[in-house]
């Protein structure tokens, strides 16, 4: 069970306010465990209140939304160390106000060029390792994210933006009870030596309140400013991408090469060297009269567009918010969103993806048909976008259900966004995927990769089947929300596949609802794993849900009716979301951060 499941020591709190009743959403959750923060200058929410606070100063000494992101998830990435870090992948989504454009950047990780299914295959019986050990690692795509931000958008350099994190990473910061909780329980860390000297000093867990350091990593850190300084009589450009450069061609590459292959890991220096991260397209659709962005490639975002399409059939107010039939909607049209998801997304450098198909109100319409009002599915239903586009081949595509083994639908990822006074927006969604990610610090570079390589399918065939070069299609994606053209919210949430559920349920909530950040954050959730796990075996448990415990228990035993394989999990478990929204009349900006996990949001 991931730390983002647990049941927080707040959670009886819930018992008095009156979160269960279906169809009152204004009175039922008028009250919240946090308060909504607002201001009309900037606002961030992060999952650490050490990042919330890095970002906001550089925007008080001048710096715009994307310096502010590069330094908060940098920050993010020193005190949200179990499920991010320098080591991360990301995907972002920004909207810059100079450009009045949307854009989406993919900073997944690619596949060594040793990396096949033949490989795994011949040398590891066909089976990636589930989240641990370099065999299941992903090329960190978080430092090319940085600089791709400062460089073409930001104003700061990298001097600037990464002093927080070098400050927090060396001079160390007082450890929380959840943070020390996830190093007591990490079995894997325990095998790396590397790890162990950072994360287990003296072989003892950290206990709350204990300040915890990673000097290794500021060292490395320092290096990026040591190659920005070392340029900057060749200007600004050239500096940020000396900066760049150092980590993945220079000898920050170098050492994390030779370490790898030291101990049995496939990158090699070349795999560094040609890494990448790309600037894309986003993918949109309609919602109610909102313009509703998910980035393109590489993610499982574009399923909750599918999902919002075939929701946006009904009149989901009506029903009730958490009602039997709302859930119960919700999650039909989840499943067959999902298995979209497993059929066609991936990475559009390797694969085609009919959007124009997917995305299609036509399409929403015919696959609504398969929704039985009064019966669970238990089927994996991927549909036939093809039929409503034009000249494009069926992609056939193999795709299964794999009903044996155990794979973990929860991840482990974090989450920062920000809104500037000029309305630039940054949802930013860095993550190691499981907790500790691969588990092994790189030699003395204080950085864990993301374990992202065990979401690669080792069927041949299918749409995120390994091949050298290829991204994984990633649980990660974010939201941004436009309306009449101009800026309304940007929200996300960690949670391995979860995600989209996370991210759809707060858009619903504020778009059908009527509900302000932090109430449409706070309200009690449902989940399903009614589908095909994104980390390998990549198991599908057909009519798997759940709900919080703050479900009615009415609505719990009709669902149950319907055929849902149910399961209540903790009333303040199944969410770790953070939100901004614009207020378009006035312009006065609402953060909302989620009091289930360590989440924090400031405005001024």
């Amino acid at each position: 069970m991931t730390p983002t499941r647990r049941v927080l020591g707040i959670c009886w709190v819930a018992l008095c306010l009156g979160l269960s009743s279906p169809g009152m959403a204004q009175e039922h959750v008028a009250q919240t465990m946090r308060p909504v923060i607002r201001g009309r200058q900037a606002a961030v929410t992060s999952m650490k209140a050490e990042a919330t606070e890095a970002a906001r100063r550089i925007l008080a000494e001048g710096g715009n939304a994307f310096d502010a992101i590069v330094g908060g998830q940098a920050a993010l990435a020193v005190t949200d160390f179990p499920l991010n870090g320098v080591g991360s992948d990301a995907v972002i989504l920004i909207y810059s106000a100079r450009e009045k454009k949307v854009i989406s950047i993919n900073a997944e990780p690619r596949a060594p060029k040793l990396a096949t299914i033949d490989w795994y295959e011949k040398n590891n019986g066909g089976k990636i390792p589930d989240s641990d050990g370099l065999l299941s690692g992903g090329i960190p795509g978080v430092v090319d994210a940085w600089y791709i931000l400062l460089d073409r958008w930001g104003t700061m350099s990298f001097s600037q933006v990464l002093q927080p994190a070098i400050d927090l990473a060396e001079n160390g910061y007082p450890i929380s009870e959840l943070r020390a909780r996830a190093i007591a329980r990490s079995e894997k860390i325990r095998k790396y030596p590397s790890t162990v000297k950072i994360y287990l000093p003296n072989g003892e867990v950290p206990k709350p309140g204990d300040i915890f350091r990673n000097p290794d990593l500021a060292r490395t850190l320092k290096k990026l400013v040591e190659a920005e300084k070392e340029n900057q009589s060749k200007g600004r450009h050239a500096a940020l991408q000396a900066a760049r450069d150092r980590f993945y061609k220079g000898d920050i590459a170098r050492e994390l090469a030779a370490f790898s292959e030291a101990n049995g890991g496939l990158f090699r220096y070349e795999d560094f060297a040609e890494y990448t991260a790309e600037v894309e397209v986003p993918v949109s659709i309609d919602y109610r009269g909102y313009q509703i962005y998910k980035n393109p490639s590489a993610s499982q975002g574009p399923a909750e567009l599918i999902a919002l399409n075939l929701l946006e059939g009904y009149d989901l107010k009506a029903m009730g918010l958490n009602s039997p039939d709302y859930i119960h909607i919700n999650v039909e049209a989840m499943k067959l969103a999902m298995a979209d998801r497993e059929k066609y997304l991936g990475d559009m450098d390797f694969i085609k993806i009919p959007y124009a198909g997917l995305l299609a109100k036509d399409y929403a319409r015919e696959r609504r048909k398969l929704i039985d009002p009064a019966r669970a599915s238990l089927e994996l239903r991927p549909g036939s976008p093809e039929k409503f586009m034009r000249g494009m081949p069926t992609p056939g595509r193999e795709i299964h259900a794999v009903l044996e083994g155990h794979a973990d639908h929860q991840g482990d990822t974090s989450y920062i966004g920000i809104v500037d006074k000029d309305r630039n927006m940054v949802s930013f969604e860095p993550s190691l995927h499981s907790l500790f990610g691969t588990g092994v610090v790189m030699g003395n570079t204080g950085i864990i990769f993301n374990c992202r390589g065990d979401y690669y399918s080792l069927v041949r065939g299918e749409a995120n089947a390994l091949e050298p070069g290829k991204r994984p299609r990633s649980t990660l994606q974010s939201t941004l929300v436009m309306k009449d053209g101009q800026p309304f919210a940007i929200m996300g949430s960690p949670g391995g596949d979860d995600q989209v559920m996370r991210t759809i349920q707060t858009l619903i909530n504020i778009v059908d609802f009527g509900m302000n950040i932090q109430q449409a954050i706070e309200a009690p959730r449902w989940s399903t794993s009614s589908f095909p796990a994104s980390p390998f075996p990549h198991t599908m448990y057909p009519g798997a849900m759940e709900v919080e415990a703050r479900i009615p228990e009415a609505t719990q035993a009709e669902l149950i009716a319907r055929g849902h394989k149910l399961t209540v999990a903790g009333p303040w478990s199944l969410g770790s979301n953070g939100g901004i929204i614009v207020d378009q009349k006035n312009g006065v900006l609402s953060a909302g951060a989620d009091p289930r996990v360590e989440a924090y949001a400031w405005a001024w």
